[in-house]
């Protein structure tokens, strides 16, 4: 599916965490590509029209909803948001550091607010052609690629974001069959999201938040029907379960 094909003209787009770095970065490239992009973002930046949402309240989410309605339908959704520290959090290294609030925490970005994100945009997609939503996950999601261990709470919760692109792809195919679901593996970008992670990546694989964003549009541009469900890497190699 390229991203000519989608049907709404000027092709509407959403993004959800426009004000992060990768966010930001897709919002511009796709503005850039003739779109006409509504970003969202729990604090939007002074002198823009981004909506505010918060991914931990579904009330806010729903609020965003219903305000887009009227420029329905939107032929993109995005949701570019993630945690994985924060001021009192860090990954785990082992069993022992396991820690219920930040675990909830976890879950609750990362997996339960791209879910009620779909519950609510979902139904701004056209229902008879081509159309995308997607979230970003990470390589670190996928089951059977853990072979490390560690980092328990983002491992867990990416991988619940995945379960839940699959399960969402299938009802799509339902009542919207030209729809596409995936998740997307940004790989390693210099973001505040990977600063403290970034000492044994390598310069080549450490992307910038621009070169991430071409690399994810890339995949999207190419995208085909067999795909929905799957979690993609940057490359647009598909990663295990």
């Amino acid at each position: 599916m390229s991203l000519a094909d989608l049907v709404t003209q000027p092709p509407r787009a959403i993004v959800v965490g426009s004000s992060g770095g990768i966010g930001g970065a897709l919002e511009g490239q796709l503005r850039n590509k003739g779109f006409v992009v509504t970003g969202l973002s729990r604090s939007p930046p002074p002198g823009t029209d981004h909506l505010a949402i918060d991914l931990t309240r579904e009330c806010t989410i729903e609020a965003a909803a219903t305000q887009l309605r009227d420029q329905a339908p939107f032929s993109l959704i995005m949701v570019c948001t993630g945690l994985l520290h924060g001021d009192d959090m860090r990954p785990e290294k082992a069993l022992r550091d396991l820690d219920q609030s930040n675990l909830m925490q976890l879950f609750a970005v990362n997996a339960v607010g791209p879910a009620l994100v779909a519950k609510h945009f979902v139904p701004l997609l056209p229902k008879g052609s081509r159309s995308i939503f997607a979230a970003l996950s990470a390589r670190v999601g996928s089951i059977g690629d853990n072979r490390l261990g560690g980092w328990y709470g983002y491992r867990a919760s990416k991988a619940a974001l995945n379960m839940l692109i699959k399960t969402l792809s299938i009802e799509l195919a339902r009542t919207h069959p030209e729809a596409i679901c995936v998740g997307l593996h940004p790989g390693t970008v210099d973001t505040g999201l990977s600063k403290p992670f970034q000492r044994n990546v390598r310069p080549d694989r450490l992307f910038s938040a621009d070169t991430a964003a071409g690399h994810l549009l890339h995949v999207l541009d190419r995208l085909v029907s067999e795909d929905s469900g799957r979690c993609l890497a940057w490359d647009g190699t598909a990663i295990a379960p």
